[in-house]
C-alpha cells in the first residue's frame, strides 16, 4: 500500500446538476423567480469566510465558501417556491466541493487496526508499530489512498444520487446513505487485508505494483453494485408532485422583485476586489536566523550519515543545527514566515515533521501533544530510510506558543482581520530513536529544557528585519 498524495475532486457535480434541473421541469413549471433581498446575509457571510480562506491559504474553506455564496445568491434570485423545487439540485452541487483529507488520520488508523486484526485472525504473525505492519515475507504500510477516503466520497456523490432518484421517503433515504458510509468504509478494510494476503501468499509477485491499484478499483466496482443490491430490498418510486404558483393569472416577477436581486449580485462580485485589497504581497526582505549557541554539556556538530530534514518550504530564513551530548545527537530546525500567501504560508500541503511530499518519510504514529516544562510540543514518530526519528515541534504565531494546525490558521485569520501582521515561526526538535524510545524522548527532554530560551529569542530575531 503505497500510494502518497490525495485530492478529492467531484468533477461530475456540475453536469449532472444540469441534468436534474431538466429532470424536475414538470415540478417547476409555471413557477417563476421570486428574489429574495435578505438572502444577502449568507451570501455575505459565505463571502467573508472565502476571504478570510484567501488570506491564510485555507483552500477547504476558500472551496466551501465559494459554492456556499453560489447557492445562496441561486436562492436569492431564485426564491422560495422555485429553490423548494430544486433543493436538491442545488444541494448536490456542493459534491463538487473539494474536500475529504480531514478524514485521512482517522480513516488510514482504523484500517491498519483492522488489517492487522484480521492477518492475525488468519494466523499471519504480524508485527505493528502505528500504520506500519510487518508480516515474515514484507513489510506494509496504510497511506493515504489506502484510507478509503476515496471509496467513501465516491459512495456518498453516486449513493446521493441512488437515494434521491428511487425513494420518495427522507426515512429511506436517510437510511441508504447509512448504508453509503458503512458499505465503503468496511469494504476499503477487506480490501486492504485481502491486498496484504495476495501477497503474502504469492511471496510478493503479486498485489504490490500497479496490479495493487487496479484491484481496489474493480473491488469498488463490486461495491457499488452491492451498496446498489442493498437498496434495492426497499426500492419505491419518488412521488414527483407539480409545484403551481399561487395565482392563476400572471406569474412574472414585478419590476420590485428584481430590485431584490441587486443586493445579492453586488455582494457576490464584491468579495474579490476585497481580498486583493486586503492580501497586498510583501516584498522580499534580507532575514536569517541563527541557531542558538550550544548550552554546557552540549556541542556543535555536523551529522555524519543522518540526513533528516522536515519540510517548510516558503519560509523566508531557515537553519538547520545539530548539537551533540555524550555522543547523543539533537538536530534543530527553525522556520520564519511573515507576510503569508499562497505558496508561502508555514502550515500548508507538503509542510511538516513527515510530509507528504517527501516519499522517504512517513508518520509511523499519529502526533500527540505533550507538555515539556509548561511548553507545549506535538510530538512524532516517523520512519526514514535511515531508521525511526522522534521530533518535537511547536508554532510561534504573533508571540504566542501553540501546536496545533488549525488553532495556528484561525490565529492568523484573526489577526489578520484585525489588522495585525502575521510573523509566525516553528521549531522542530528531532532525534535518531535506535532501539530505545524513551531515552530518546528523554533527550529531546534535557536538551529543551538547556535551550527553551535561546530557540525562543532565535525565532523572534528575525522579526527586527521587518521593513517599517
Amino acid at each position: 500500500m503505497a500510494f502518497r498524495h490525495f485530492r478529492s475532486r467531484s468533477r461530475g457535480g456540475r453536469p449532472i446538476f444540469v441534468w436534474l434541473v431538466w429532470r424536475a421541469r414538470g415540478r417547476i413549471d409555471g413557477l417563476q423567480p421570486r428574489p429574495v433581498a435578505w438572502m444577502t446575509i449568507p451570501v455575505v457571510g459565505a463571502g467573508v469566510l472565502w476571504m478570510v480562506g484567501g488570506m491564510v491559504s485555507v483552500a477547504a474553506a476558500q472551496h466551501f465558501a465559494l459554492f456556499a455564496m453560489l447557492v445562496s445568491a441561486l436562492v436569492g434570485v431564485l426564491g422560495w417556491q422555485l429553490s423548494r423545487a430544486l433543493l436538491f439540485p442545488l444541494l448536490f452541487l456542493f459534491f463538487g466541493v473539494p474536500i475529504g483529507e480531514f478524514m485521512l488520520p482517522t480513516l488510514m488508523h482504523y484500517t491498519a487496526e483492522f488489517t492487522v486484526w484480521a492477518l492475525r485472525l488468519s494466523g499471519v504473525p504480524v508485527y505493528q508499530e502505528g500504520l506500519h505492519f510487518i508480516v515474515p515475507n514484507g513489510r506494509w504500510s496504510v497511506v493515504e489512498a489506502c484510507s478509503g477516503v476515496r471509496y467513501l466520497i465516491a459512495s456518498l456523490f453516486v449513493g446521493a444520487l441512488y437515494a434521491y432518484l428511487n425513494y420518495a421517503g427522507l426515512k429511506r433515504r436517510v437510511l441508504f446513505m447509512l448504508v453509503a458510509v458503512a458499505v465503503p468504509v468496511i469494504a476499503n478494510w477487506i480490501r486492504a487485508y485481502m491486498i496484504v494476503m495476495l501477497g503474502y501468499h504469492s511471496d510478493n509477485r503479486i498485489a504490490v505494483g500497479v496490479d495493487h491499484l487496479l484491484y481496489g478499483w474493480v473491488f469498488f466496482g463490486v461495491v457499488i453494485f452491492l451498496m446498489f443490491w442493498i437498496g434495492s430490498r426497499w426500492h419505491e418510486v419518488p412521488a414527483g408532485k407539480p409545484l403551481q404558483g399561487t395565482d392563476g393569472a400572471d406569474h412574472r416577477p414585478s419590476r420590485a422583485y428584481w430590485f431584490a436581486a441587486i443586493p445579492l449580485l453586488a455582494a457576490t462580485a464584491a468579495f474579490p476586489y476585497g481580498l486583493k485589497a486586503l492580501n497586498v504581497p510583501v516584498a522580499d526582505f534580507p532575514v536569517s536566523i541563527t541557531a542558538p549557541a550550544p548550552a554546557a554539556e552540549w556541542t556543535v556538530s555536523m551529522p555524519n550519515q543522518f540526513d533528516y530534514r522536515p519540510v517548510y518550504a516558503g519560509a523566508r530564513a531557515e537553519a538547520t543545527q545539530f548539537y551533540v551530548a555524550d555522543s547523543a545527537m539533537v538536530g534543530v530546525h527553525a522556520a520564519w514566515y511573515f507576510g503569508q500567501r499562497d505558496g508561502r504560508e508555514m502550515i500548508a500541503w507538503g509542510n511538516g515533521p513527515a510530509p507528504s511530499s517527501r516519499e522517504a518519510l512517513s508518520l509511523v504514529r499519529s502526533a500527540r501533544t505533550l507538555m515539556v516544562d509548561s511548553r507545549p510540543v506535538r510530538e512524532n514518530f516517523i520512519s526514514t530510510s535511515q531508521g525511526h526519528v522522534l521530533a518535537w515541534h511547536w508554532y510561534r504565531v504573533n508571540g504566542r506558543m501553540m501546536v496545533g494546525d488549525a488553532e495556528a490558521k484561525l490565529r492568523l485569520a484573526m489577526d489578520r482581520l484585525l489588522g495585525m501582521p502575521d510573523e509566525s515561526a516553528v521549531v522542530v526538535l528531532f532525534t535518531p530513536v535506535g532501539l530505545d524510545e524513551e531515552a530518546a524522548r528523554a533527550r529531546l527532554r534535557a536538551f529543551l529544557a538547556s535551550h527553551a530560551q535561546a530557540l525562543d529569542k532565535a525565532v523572534e530575531e528575525p522579526s527586527r528585519a521587518i521593513p517599517e
